[in-house]
Protein backbone atom coordinates (compact mmCIF):
# COMPACT_ATOMS: atom_id res chain seq x y z
CA UNK A 1 0.00 0.00 0.00
CA UNK A 2 1.17 4.13 -0.26
CA UNK A 3 1.24 5.86 2.32
CA UNK A 4 -0.09 9.65 2.79
CA UNK A 5 1.55 12.08 3.75
CA UNK A 6 0.16 12.52 7.07
CA UNK A 7 0.43 8.73 7.92
CA UNK A 8 4.39 9.20 6.67
CA UNK A 9 4.44 11.90 9.04
CA UNK A 10 2.41 10.36 12.18
CA UNK A 11 4.43 7.05 11.23
CA UNK A 12 7.88 9.00 11.28
CA UNK A 13 7.17 10.54 14.63
CA UNK A 14 6.38 7.33 16.35
CA UNK A 15 10.05 6.69 18.16
CA UNK A 16 11.32 4.85 19.84
CA UNK A 17 10.45 2.04 16.79
CA UNK A 18 8.21 -1.04 17.22
CA UNK A 19 10.31 -3.67 18.62
CA UNK A 20 9.10 -6.83 16.68
CA UNK A 21 8.82 -10.16 17.73
CA UNK A 22 11.69 -12.15 19.49
CA UNK A 23 13.61 -15.34 17.89
CA UNK A 24 11.56 -18.41 19.48
CA UNK A 25 8.56 -16.43 20.81
CA UNK A 26 6.99 -15.19 16.85
CA UNK A 27 3.50 -14.38 18.15
CA UNK A 28 3.49 -12.51 14.58
CA UNK A 29 5.34 -12.99 11.73
CA UNK A 30 8.12 -10.86 10.53
CA UNK A 31 6.90 -8.38 8.30
CA UNK A 32 9.30 -7.21 5.85
CA UNK A 33 8.36 -3.92 3.48
CA UNK A 34 9.59 -4.51 0.22
CA UNK A 35 7.55 -2.57 -2.82
CA UNK A 36 5.92 -2.74 -5.89
CA UNK A 37 4.47 -5.70 -8.15
CA UNK A 38 6.98 -5.83 -11.43
CA UNK A 39 10.12 -4.77 -9.42
CA UNK A 40 12.90 -6.26 -7.73
CA UNK A 41 12.61 -5.44 -4.48
CA UNK A 42 8.92 -7.75 -3.78
CA UNK A 43 10.99 -10.52 -5.71
CA UNK A 44 13.93 -10.54 -3.50
CA UNK A 45 11.64 -9.97 -0.80
CA UNK A 46 9.59 -12.77 -1.29
CA UNK A 47 12.71 -14.92 -1.73
CA UNK A 48 14.05 -13.76 1.61
CA UNK A 49 10.78 -14.21 3.59
CA UNK A 50 10.55 -17.88 2.10
CA UNK A 51 14.23 -18.88 3.32
CA UNK A 52 13.35 -17.08 6.88
CA UNK A 53 10.23 -19.60 7.37
CA UNK A 54 12.45 -22.44 5.99
CA UNK A 55 14.74 -21.41 8.84
CA UNK A 56 12.28 -21.33 11.37
CA UNK A 57 11.60 -17.62 11.49
CA UNK A 58 7.40 -16.66 10.16
CA UNK A 59 7.85 -13.92 7.73
CA UNK A 60 5.79 -12.26 5.19
CA UNK A 61 6.40 -9.63 2.41
CA UNK A 62 4.24 -6.21 2.32
CA UNK A 63 3.94 -4.41 -0.89
CA UNK A 64 4.65 -0.66 -0.53
CA UNK A 65 5.70 2.37 -3.15
CA UNK A 66 9.21 1.95 -2.47
CA UNK A 67 12.02 3.12 -0.38
CA UNK A 68 10.24 6.06 1.13
CA UNK A 69 7.04 4.35 2.04
CA UNK A 70 8.86 1.63 3.20
CA UNK A 71 10.62 3.81 5.76
CA UNK A 72 7.32 4.73 7.16
CA UNK A 73 6.08 1.23 7.55
CA UNK A 74 9.58 0.82 9.48
CA UNK A 75 9.40 3.73 11.51
CA UNK A 76 5.46 3.26 12.47
CA UNK A 77 6.06 -0.12 13.28
CA UNK A 78 3.72 -2.11 10.62
CA UNK A 79 7.06 -3.76 9.58
CA UNK A 80 10.34 -4.76 11.49
CA UNK A 81 12.61 -4.76 8.42
CA UNK A 82 12.50 -2.79 4.94
CA UNK A 83 14.18 -2.25 1.90
CA UNK A 84 15.33 1.07 1.07
CA UNK A 85 18.18 3.08 -1.02
CA UNK A 86 20.98 4.40 0.62
CA UNK A 87 20.25 7.84 -0.16
CA UNK A 88 17.07 7.27 1.10
CA UNK A 89 18.29 6.02 4.37
CA UNK A 90 20.75 8.39 4.95
CA UNK A 91 17.80 11.54 4.36
CA UNK A 92 15.95 9.61 6.73
CA UNK A 93 18.47 9.77 9.00
CA UNK A 94 19.42 13.35 8.99
CA UNK A 95 15.63 14.17 8.80
CA UNK A 96 16.43 15.48 5.50
CA UNK A 97 13.22 15.91 2.77
CA UNK A 98 11.09 13.83 1.87
CA UNK A 99 11.34 13.31 5.86
CA UNK A 100 10.43 15.87 8.71
CA UNK A 101 12.08 14.38 11.33
CA UNK A 102 15.09 12.39 12.00
CA UNK A 103 14.82 8.43 11.96
CA UNK A 104 17.19 6.36 13.77
CA UNK A 105 17.61 3.44 11.04
CA UNK A 106 20.10 1.01 11.15
CA UNK A 107 21.05 -1.71 8.44
CA UNK A 108 21.10 -5.49 8.77
CA UNK A 109 23.12 -5.46 5.13
CA UNK A 110 23.51 -4.19 2.19
CA UNK A 111 21.74 -6.98 -0.07
CA UNK A 112 22.35 -5.72 -3.67
CA UNK A 113 22.65 -2.22 -6.48
CA UNK A 114 20.27 -0.55 -7.70
CA UNK A 115 20.06 0.98 -11.48
CA UNK A 116 18.45 3.80 -11.71
CA UNK A 117 16.69 3.06 -15.45
CA UNK A 118 15.18 6.24 -17.63
CA UNK A 119 13.45 4.28 -20.47
CA UNK A 120 12.50 6.06 -23.69
CA UNK A 121 10.44 4.19 -26.72
CA UNK A 122 13.45 3.48 -29.11
CA UNK A 123 12.36 5.52 -32.16
CA UNK A 124 12.04 8.88 -29.88
CA UNK A 125 14.74 11.38 -31.08
CA UNK A 126 15.65 11.47 -26.92
CA UNK A 127 19.06 10.86 -26.37
CA UNK A 128 19.85 12.88 -22.82
CA UNK A 129 18.25 14.38 -19.70
CA UNK A 130 18.10 17.51 -21.44
CA UNK A 131 15.82 16.38 -24.19
CA UNK A 132 12.93 15.77 -21.68
CA UNK A 133 12.45 19.43 -21.17
CA UNK A 134 8.64 20.19 -21.18
CA UNK A 135 7.72 16.61 -22.20
CA UNK A 136 5.77 14.34 -19.98
CA UNK A 137 7.38 11.83 -17.53
CA UNK A 138 6.88 9.45 -14.72
CA UNK A 139 9.22 10.01 -11.80
CA UNK A 140 8.24 7.15 -10.37
CA UNK A 141 5.60 6.04 -7.29
CA UNK A 142 4.34 8.25 -4.75
CA UNK A 143 6.57 6.67 -1.48
CA UNK A 144 9.56 5.09 -4.16
CA UNK A 145 13.30 6.22 -4.13
CA UNK A 146 12.99 7.00 -7.82
CA UNK A 147 10.73 9.44 -6.74
CA UNK A 148 13.44 11.29 -4.61
CA UNK A 149 15.85 10.48 -7.23
CA UNK A 150 14.47 12.22 -10.34
CA UNK A 151 13.79 14.91 -8.61
CA UNK A 152 17.03 15.39 -7.59
CA UNK A 153 17.58 14.78 -10.97
CA UNK A 154 15.88 16.95 -12.85
CA UNK A 155 16.92 19.71 -10.23
CA UNK A 156 21.02 18.72 -11.24
CA UNK A 157 20.34 18.13 -15.27
CA UNK A 158 18.48 21.81 -15.22
CA UNK A 159 15.50 20.62 -16.70
CA UNK A 160 11.87 21.62 -16.30
CA UNK A 161 9.59 18.38 -17.21
CA UNK A 162 5.92 17.52 -16.97
CA UNK A 163 6.43 15.02 -14.20
CA UNK A 164 3.60 12.71 -12.93
CA UNK A 165 4.18 9.87 -10.20
CA UNK A 166 3.16 6.48 -11.37
CA UNK A 167 3.69 2.91 -10.13
CA UNK A 168 5.95 1.12 -12.66
CA UNK A 169 3.14 -1.04 -14.40
CA UNK A 170 1.08 2.05 -14.80
CA UNK A 171 4.30 4.28 -16.00
CA UNK A 172 4.97 1.30 -18.33
CA UNK A 173 1.57 1.43 -19.86
CA UNK A 174 1.41 5.43 -20.22
CA UNK A 175 5.25 4.88 -22.09
CA UNK A 176 3.90 2.15 -24.53
CA UNK A 177 0.57 4.50 -25.40
CA UNK A 178 2.13 7.75 -25.28
CA UNK A 179 1.16 9.38 -22.59
CA UNK A 180 4.72 9.68 -21.10
CA UNK A 181 8.15 10.35 -22.97
CA UNK A 182 9.87 8.42 -20.24
CA UNK A 183 10.06 6.50 -17.05
CA UNK A 184 12.38 6.31 -14.32
CA UNK A 185 12.93 3.15 -12.15
CA UNK A 186 14.81 2.38 -9.76
CA UNK A 187 16.10 -1.62 -9.38
CA UNK A 188 17.91 -4.67 -10.22
CA UNK A 189 18.92 -5.34 -14.12
CA UNK A 190 16.81 -6.89 -15.62
CA UNK A 191 13.74 -5.78 -13.69
CA UNK A 192 10.88 -7.84 -15.18
CA UNK A 193 8.19 -5.17 -15.38
CA UNK A 194 10.94 -3.32 -17.84
CA UNK A 195 11.32 -7.00 -19.84
CA UNK A 196 8.16 -7.31 -20.48
CA UNK A 197 7.65 -3.94 -22.42
CA UNK A 198 10.97 -4.23 -24.02
CA UNK A 199 9.60 -7.76 -25.42
CA UNK A 200 6.50 -5.77 -26.57
CA UNK A 201 8.01 -2.99 -28.17
CA UNK A 202 11.81 -2.10 -28.43
CA UNK A 203 13.00 0.67 -25.53
CA UNK A 204 15.99 2.55 -25.04
CA UNK A 205 18.31 4.06 -21.54
CA UNK A 206 19.51 7.21 -21.57
CA UNK A 207 22.77 7.72 -20.12
CA UNK A 208 23.19 9.17 -16.28
CA UNK A 209 26.66 9.15 -16.15
CA UNK A 210 27.18 12.74 -17.07
CA UNK A 211 24.93 13.86 -13.78
CA UNK A 212 27.04 11.85 -11.49
CA UNK A 213 29.15 14.28 -10.27
CA UNK A 214 26.49 16.82 -9.84
CA UNK A 215 24.41 14.91 -7.84
CA UNK A 216 27.42 13.58 -5.23
CA UNK A 217 27.66 17.21 -4.74
CA UNK A 218 24.60 18.18 -3.81
CA UNK A 219 24.06 15.32 -1.95
CA UNK A 220 27.19 13.09 -0.80
CA UNK A 221 28.50 9.43 -2.01
CA UNK A 222 25.36 7.20 -1.67
CA UNK A 223 25.47 7.67 -5.41
CA UNK A 224 28.25 5.73 -7.88
CA UNK A 225 28.59 4.80 -11.28
CA UNK A 226 27.31 1.73 -12.61
CA UNK A 227 26.72 -0.35 -16.45
CA UNK A 228 23.66 -1.79 -17.26
CA UNK A 229 25.12 -4.72 -19.70
CA UNK A 230 24.49 -4.72 -23.61
CA UNK A 231 21.35 -6.98 -23.94
CA UNK A 232 19.40 -6.52 -20.75
CA UNK A 233 16.48 -5.11 -22.47
CA UNK A 234 17.26 -5.83 -26.14
CA UNK A 235 19.88 -2.78 -26.17
CA UNK A 236 22.83 -3.48 -28.13
CA UNK A 237 25.33 -1.22 -26.42
CA UNK A 238 26.14 -1.10 -22.70
CA UNK A 239 24.32 2.15 -20.79
CA UNK A 240 26.40 3.96 -17.89
CA UNK A 241 24.31 5.42 -15.45
CA UNK A 242 23.88 6.08 -11.74
CA UNK A 243 23.53 3.48 -9.30
CA UNK A 244 22.53 3.22 -5.61
CA UNK A 245 23.66 0.14 -2.68
CA UNK A 246 19.90 -1.19 -1.73
CA UNK A 247 19.87 -1.52 2.15
CA UNK A 248 17.94 -4.17 4.48
CA UNK A 249 16.76 -1.86 7.21
CA UNK A 250 15.72 -1.76 10.45
CA UNK A 251 15.02 0.38 13.92
CA UNK A 252 17.52 0.25 16.92
CA UNK A 253 14.49 -1.67 18.53
CA UNK A 254 14.37 -4.48 17.05
CA UNK A 255 15.89 -7.42 18.87
CA UNK A 256 19.38 -8.24 18.75
CA UNK A 257 18.65 -12.19 18.35
CA UNK A 258 16.08 -10.95 15.06
CA UNK A 259 18.68 -8.92 13.47
CA UNK A 260 20.97 -12.26 14.16
CA UNK A 261 18.89 -14.56 12.92
CA UNK A 262 18.19 -12.36 9.47
CA UNK A 263 22.08 -11.67 9.14
CA UNK A 264 22.74 -15.22 9.01
CA UNK A 265 20.01 -16.10 6.88
CA UNK A 266 21.25 -13.32 4.23
CA UNK A 267 24.72 -15.21 4.47
CA UNK A 268 23.41 -18.56 4.70
CA UNK A 269 20.85 -18.66 1.76
CA UNK A 270 22.82 -16.35 0.14
CA UNK A 271 22.83 -18.26 -3.23
CA UNK A 272 19.07 -18.57 -3.08
CA UNK A 273 18.00 -14.66 -2.41
CA UNK A 274 18.50 -13.66 -6.05
CA UNK A 275 15.71 -13.44 -8.35
CA UNK A 276 16.58 -15.88 -11.59
CA UNK A 277 16.24 -12.76 -13.59
CA UNK A 278 19.22 -10.92 -11.84
CA UNK A 279 21.72 -14.02 -11.90
CA UNK A 280 25.34 -12.00 -13.36
CA UNK A 281 24.43 -8.91 -12.27
CA UNK A 282 23.50 -9.50 -8.44
CA UNK A 283 25.61 -10.99 -5.99
CA UNK A 284 25.72 -11.37 -1.82
CA UNK A 285 28.59 -12.42 -0.08
CA UNK A 286 30.45 -11.26 3.04
CA UNK A 287 32.40 -8.25 1.76
CA UNK A 288 28.89 -6.40 0.18
CA UNK A 289 26.60 -7.43 3.44
CA UNK A 290 28.56 -5.51 5.43
CA UNK A 291 29.62 -2.44 3.24
CA UNK A 292 26.27 -0.11 4.53
CA UNK A 293 28.21 2.57 4.30
CA UNK A 294 27.13 5.81 6.59
CA UNK A 295 24.07 3.52 7.69
CA UNK A 296 25.37 1.79 10.64
CA UNK A 297 24.90 -1.91 11.03
CA UNK A 298 22.60 -3.17 13.85
CA UNK A 299 24.70 -4.73 16.92
CA UNK A 300 22.79 -7.98 16.45
CA UNK A 301 23.67 -8.18 12.66
CA UNK A 302 27.01 -7.10 12.85
CA UNK A 303 27.56 -9.84 15.87
CA UNK A 304 26.06 -12.66 13.62
CA UNK A 305 29.01 -11.60 10.49
CA UNK A 306 31.53 -11.41 12.89
CA UNK A 307 30.18 -15.34 14.69
CA UNK A 308 30.27 -16.29 10.58
CA UNK A 309 33.83 -15.15 9.28
CA UNK A 310 35.62 -13.69 12.33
Amino acid sequence: MNVSRRTLLRALAAVPLAAGCAVGEPAEPLVLAAGEPGGFYVEFGELLAQQLRAAGIPAEVTGTGGSVDNVAHVAGGSAAVGLSLTDIALAARAGEPPFPAPVPLLAIGRVYENYMQLVVRAEDPITEVADLAGRPISLGAVGSGAAVFGDRLLAVAGVAARVTRRPLRDAVAALADGRADALLWSGGVPTPGLAELAALRPIRLLPLDAHLAGLRARHGGAYGPVTVPAGAYGTARPVPTVGVANLLVCGPTLPAAVAAAVARTLVGAAPALVPASALGTQYLDQRSLIGTGDVPLHPGAAAAYRDLHG
